[in-house]
């Protein structure tokens, strides 16, 4: 079975047991994380359904890409500037192609909810005070300084 599946702005088509680099994802090495976001899953010629449908991956490293040199120059200018990046990715294992989200959720039990937050549901809300102004104080032009 292939997925297709976008992460970090680009998409990839994986199987069980495919290595890919992809970009940078936090995690350390040896944990589990989910791709909820499946394009397109498969077997062979025939097209499944992507509702619901998750991959599993385990991250294998976290590893930096080769450098890119950056230089630029005019000519005649004395205007040279070199710089160079790496850019950071991470190495995934896909481990399975499944619908292993509902599974998890249907294993958690559901967290209560805390009394406090009941008793302040219950609680009735105090009256704001009505505001008074004075429209005096409000249109009050500025006094003009004047010079002697």
């Amino acid at each position: 079975m292939f997925a297709v599946v976008r992460t970090g702005g680009k998409q990839y088509r994986v199987a069980a047991g495919d290595k890919i680099v992809v970009e940078k994802i936090d995690g350390e090495a040896g944990a589990s994380i989910t791709l909820g976001d499946v394009l397109l899953a498969g077997e062979g010629s025939e097209l499944k359904s992507v509702a619901g449908l998750t991959v599993a991956a385990e991250i294998v490293a976290q590893a930096k890409a080769d450098k890119v040199v950056i230089f630029k120059k005019r000519r005649r200018h004395n205007y040279r500037r070199k710089n160079g990046h790496r850019q950071n990715h991470t190495i995934l294992k896909i481990v399975a192609i499944g619908e292993e989200k509902k599974a998890k959720k249907a294993a958690e039990p559901k967290a209560e909810v805390a009394p406090a937050t009941e008793a302040k549901a219950a609680a009735p809300k105090k009256a704001a005070a009505p505001k008074t102004e004075t429209k005096t104080a409000a249109k009050k032009p500025a006094a003009k300084k004047t010079a002697e």
